[in-house]
């Protein structure tokens, strides 16, 4: 008898583009490893759309507007409880349509990108044999991601296995695999930039270093024009902008430096990783995605202005390790850039922490880890 492909729902948010990446890179290893039948469901988005393009508005101006706020609402909300009164709240939003999707699609397995943990409790309603793994996608450990009743959790660090194990998750359920992200991180010929875009990728060169700017998928990191204005003076760098989908931003930076011989600008890409093997070190936002591609990539990370919550966690985490360094002002992320061109050797010791902290093929690992347990459970089901 044939056995049927393995059904696996994957909730995620539209909160930034973390979330659904990563759900994406676990779905196409789930697809290629087992052949598997995967949907993606933003689980906010379809259960209430209204709450949840506020909650996005919400969420993005607090970035620039009101981050000390969101910070302090993140923190103080950290060591938060599932079964806390705020928890059940949290947990509450989208169980009628969670519902309906698991009558309508009968998932052997679901995955959370995202902390909306609707489904523990959901599963227990409904009477389901159903396991539940949550992929966390931070360098930082908001409790909103604990759950005493989820099966399997994927974390970036062994440092999050302690912590989620010190915070009363069972350490056999915390796999320490890394975050997931695309592929060809791993494999350079796996989705290089067609010919026409590989053009606007200068090659390295050895007698100059090649800054990556990456802006995030809004275009948002603050000062980012200041910021151009002063690396654009230094004659030993190259620089690489990603302005993601500000066009403003990109038509204000190609007006600035159409003549500039060492400036390139690009919007909205999907060839990250082969302008990060086209760069020497980078500047980015520390969103969990985008310093998991960094360190995959083997670049030294500056961080300029993090934003108080789990972007500055993040890059507080790595600094400590020595992967990253932090920039509170132009003039010293400026002074960092000039440290790391002028001494080599300082970013010799970055790329070794890099090296200690990357992990190989995370999406593969938690989709060949995932696949083991249907395994396990359908042997369990025929063998009971």
């Amino acid at each position: 008898m044939e056995v049927s492909a393995p059904k696996i729902l994957i909730l995620y948010a539209s909160y930034g583009e973390g979330h659904v990446q990563a759900a994406r890179a676990i779905m196409d290893s789930l697809r290629r490893l087992g052949h598997c039948e995967v949907q993606l469901l933003d689980l906010m988005a379809e259960s209430h759309p209204w709450l949840n393009g506020l909650t996005k508005f919400v969420y993005m101006q607090s970035f620039k507007t009101i981050p000390q706020l969101y910070g302090w609402v993140y923190n103080i909300t950290r060591g938060m409880q599932a079964k806390s009164a705020f928890g059940h709240v949290l947990h509450s939003f989208g169980m009628r349509q969670l519902a309906l999707t698991l009558k309508k699609e009968s998932p052997d397995l679901v995955i959370h990108t995202f902390p909306q943990l609707a489904l523990p409790a959901l599963r227990r309603k409904m009477g389901m044999n159903l396991p539940i793994v949550n992929v966390v996608t931070d360098f930082d450990l908001h409790g909103r991601w604990l759950h005493p009743d989820i099966d399997r959790y994927y974390v970036a660090t062994e440092d999050l296995q302690q912590e989620a194990a010190q915070r009363g998750i069972p350490i056999e359920r915390i796999a320490a695999t890394g975050i997931p992200i695309h592929a060809s991180f791993y494999n350079p010929s796996g989705d290089e930039a067609a010919p026409d875009q590989q053009q606007a990728i200068p090659p390295l060169q050895t007698e100059r270093t090649t800054l990556l700017i990456m802006a995030g998928a809004y275009g948002v990191l603050s000062g980012i024009l200041d910021i151009c204005r002063h690396l654009s003076r230094l004659p030993q760098l190259r620089l690489l902008i990603v302005c993601g989908r500000n066009q403003q931003l990109k038509a204000e930076l190609d007006a600035l430096y159409a003549d500039h011989p060492d400036i390139y600008t690009y919007g909205f890409v999907d060839y990250v990783p082969a302008l990060m093997r086209a760069s020497n070190l980078v500047i980015t936002k520390p969103g969990g995605i985008t310093l998991s591609e960094s360190i995959a990539s083997g670049l030294p990370i500056l961080v300029f202005k993090p934003v108080p919550g789990q972007e500055l966690n993040n890059a507080l985490y790595l600094q400590q390790k020595g992967a990253a360094r932090i920039a509170r002002t132009t003039e010293e992320l400026i002074q960092h850039c000039l440290d790391l061109i002028s001494t080599p050797s300082l970013a010799g010791e970055m790329k070794q922490v890099i090296e200690s902290l990357r992990k190989p093929h995370p999406a593969d690992q938690i989709a060949e880890d995932i696949l083991q347990q249907l395994v396990d459970k359908r042997t369990s089901v025929r063998t009971n």
